[in-house]
This record gives C-alpha cells, structure tokens and sequence, in this order.
C-alpha cells in the first residue's frame, strides 16, 4: 500500500488591518494561494495564537505603527511582522525594517509579489524594495563608523560559513541543513554574529559583511 503523501503545513498568517475593505481584499488573495491560511485574531490575542508564522500589519493612517511592532516583538520575540501600506517613503520603510519588521510590501504590489514577500519573511529573510536596500548600504558604505563599531571583528570558520550563507539570502533551516547543524543552532550562530558587529537584524549584518568585505563573494 502506497503511503500518502504528507502534506506541506500552511503558512498562517494573522493580518491586522483596520480597513474592511482592504482586508476583503487580503482574504481574496489568501483564497487564490492554497499554500496560505488567514487568521482572524484580535490585535491583544496574537502573542498567545499558537502555531502563528506571521503577522501582516497594516499601516494606513496608523501613526502608532512601530508602538504596535514593539508590543508585538516584546510579547513574542520569534514572530515575523511583515508591514503593508500605500506610498511609504524610504525613511519610515527603512525604520520599520530597522524597528524589527522583517519586511515592508505596498499594497499595489502583484498578488504574485504579495505571495512571494510572505513566502520570504516566512522563511527568515528580509524583503523590501531595492531602492531602500540601496540608500542602507550607500550610507553604512559613505559612513560606517555611525552605524557600526570601530575596529575588527573577528569571527570562527563555523561563523564564517553561517555569514557567507546569510549574505546569499540563505534562510536559518536552509543553512542549518547545508551544514549539518540544527536550526535552532544557526540561529544562536546569527544571534552572536549581530551582537558582534553592532546590529540588531540580518539585512544590516548582510550589508556590514558585503560592505566591510568579510564575504568572498
């Protein structure tokens, strides 16, 4: 008898969005990806939904945006905020991301770029426009020492091919399998990595490491 084939979990996804109608809008995409599930809990439950993976905000009109991101990351650490809006500038893109947001979509985005965003966050990595990855590495590039601090870090060969992964976009289970070592130890590979160079998330240890040429590629 042939075994069934397992099915791959769903990706479920809480979104907070004050506007009905753009949250119609979000549980028809989430109908048109059978890969996702849409979560409907309040803003004061999701640090206690289990099995949760990601938390889509919305930031319409939302001046108390990262209060709401810092609540969430103090509640719950792990959790993948990804926040959607209309017309963002670079700054505030770029504090969000700086704020613990492991992404920024706009809403006129493709449902094909909405899908390819959460697929991304989900997986531990970072996704926002090029343009603002740009302005980041242009300014740690014209100006480091603001960012980073002085002198050289050094780092063990284990580290090292942790670095170089993260900076090819690798995610935590990806490197964990090409290495042969547990995710969870990756992860407090990471962790050490980031205290060491001076940053508090992966995009600005990518950019340290390819800009402060700690990478061979």
């Amino acid at each position: 008898m042939k075994a069934a084939a397992a099915k791959k979990p769903k990706i479920r996804v809480a979104v907070i969005e004050p506007d009905p109608l753009r949250l119609i809008g979000f549980r028809a995409l989430f109908d048109s990806q059978p890969e996702f599930e849409i979560v409907s809990v309040p803003l004061d439950k999701v640090a206690t939904e289990p099995d949760l993976d990601l938390v889509m905000l919305g930031s319409h009109g939302s001046q108390n945006l990262f209060d709401l991101m810092a609540g969430l990351k103090a509640s719950r650490p792990d959790l993948r905020l990804l926040v959607c809006g209309s017309g963002a500038d670079d700054e505030t893109i770029l504090k969000a991301v700086a704020a613990g947001a492991k992404g920024y979509v706009d809403e006129a985005a493709t449902p094909e770029e909405f899908a390819m965003a959460i697929r991304i966050v989900n997986q531990g990595s970072v996704w926002a426009p090029r343009r603002v990855l740009s302005i980041f590495i242009e300014r740690v590039t014209t100006s480091p020492g603001r960012i980073f601090p002085a002198g050289r870090v050094t780092f063990t060969d284990r580290e090292k091919e942790v670095l170089e992964m993260l900076v090819a976009g690798r995610a935590n289970k990806e490197i964990g399998a090409a290495l042969g070592i547990e995710e969870r130890t990756v992860k407090a590979h990471v962790a050490k990595l980031m205290r060491k160079v001076g940053v508090q998330n992966r995009i600005a240890l990518s950019v340290h490491a390819i800009t402060h040429s700690l990478v061979t590629k």
